[in-house]
């Protein structure tokens, strides 16, 4: 075990903070920023391609009967996050900048993450075809929900020119067509996904990476490290602490008293606190102005860490109980 399992710090942040540093003192410009747009543009088509095609219909059925948990998982991730992110205007501008507010509030609105949600729930011993059921539901609700809310929340509170109708048109063509293709490409590349989703994964990361880069080299450019300086990013850490312990407290009590079980429970508190990094940045991408995207994409980065290193230590105290 390296140093990195140790503390629960991802490696893949660690990669993400050295393309922002790259792009702080190398953003591409000019010709080489075109030529980085229409990569990132193919690399997240097929990002959304390779998510429809891993999605099997029966792990969806199997865990389709629950509506009780479903519904109070989705609750929380669209109503009640939603609902704290607004709340958050409150530390405006004592705490927090009203762009990094609206970073947040965006972070409230996205679906829950599907790979870390199903591998905490299985480490702490629940129900994992529940949590199978409920983030991949989570992930395809979010392609509908998120710019919706994006519209109500966000459009409302920015002068950025973003017509929400293009939003939610551009999000269908350029992420939901890929990921109803990949889907029904399944029967014939599903076999081969399956057997190297290793490799798939990676590509997913590479995806990210180039969202990032670009968004942040035009973040750069038009000044984002005046507007965010170490106040600031600490500001943001201390909050997403807060935020996440909010809302794993709602969601275990919750959990607790409509009387579901312990391993309902754990599917509850994992699948309802997380926040997808692998959604929201491709979207961020689709739906945001990129002189916009690199200071709104700062508290989910931040926040994407925190919630692994929390869950992650949850995850080993509930897989300690008596069964």
């Amino acid at each position: 075990m390296n140093i990195f399992q140790r503390v629960k710090i991802d490696s893949f942040l660690l990669i993400l903070i050295c393309v922002v540093i790259t792009a702080s003192f190398f953003p591409c410009q000019g010709q080489a920023k075109t030529v980085f747009e229409y990569l990132t543009t193919f690399a997240i088509g097929l990002l959304f391609f390779m998510h429809g095609a891993k999605l099997s219909f029966q792990a969806i059925v199997s865990g389709i009967k629950n509506w009780r948990l479903h519904l109070l998982i989705f609750t929380t991730t669209f109503v009640i996050f939603p609902v704290l992110g607004m709340m958050m205007q409150l530390l405006v501008p004592t705490f927090l900048s009203h762009d990094i507010y609206l970073g947040f509030v965006y972070l409230c609105v996205l679906p829950a993450t599907v790979q870390s949600a199903i591998a905490f729930t299985s480490i702490a011993k629940g129900n994992v075809a529940a949590a199978i059921c409920s983030a991949s539901a989570s992930t395809l609700l979010g392609v509908f929900i998120t710019p919706l809310l994006v519209g109500l929340l966000i459009h409302t509170q920015t002068s950025a020119s973003m017509n929400i109708i293009d939003a939610i048109t551009s999000i269908m063509l350029k992420l939901m067509l890929p990921f109803v293709v990949g889907h029904l490409s399944r029967r014939f590349i599903g076999k081969w996904i399956d057997k190297y989703k290793n490799i798939i994964s990676k590509t997913d990361r590479l995806s990210i990476l180039l969202v990032v880069y670009v968004a942040f080299s035009d973040a750069v450019v038009n000044g984002i490290w005046s507007q965010v300086g170490f106040l600031a990013l600490l500001n943001i850490i201390f909050f997403s602490i807060i935020l996440l312990v909010i809302v794993l407290f709602i969601t275990t009590y919750s959990a607790r008293f409509f009387g579901f079980s312990k391993e309902d429970e754990i599917t509850i508190v994992f699948c309802g606190s997380k926040k997808s990094l692998a959604s929201g940045i491709p979207m961020a991408s689709v739906i945001f102005p990129m002189s916009m995207m690199g200071i709104l994409i700062l508290p989910l980065m931040i926040f994407h860490q925190i919630q692994l290193m929390i869950c992650a230590f949850l995850a080993a105290r509930y897989a300690k109980r008596k069964i």
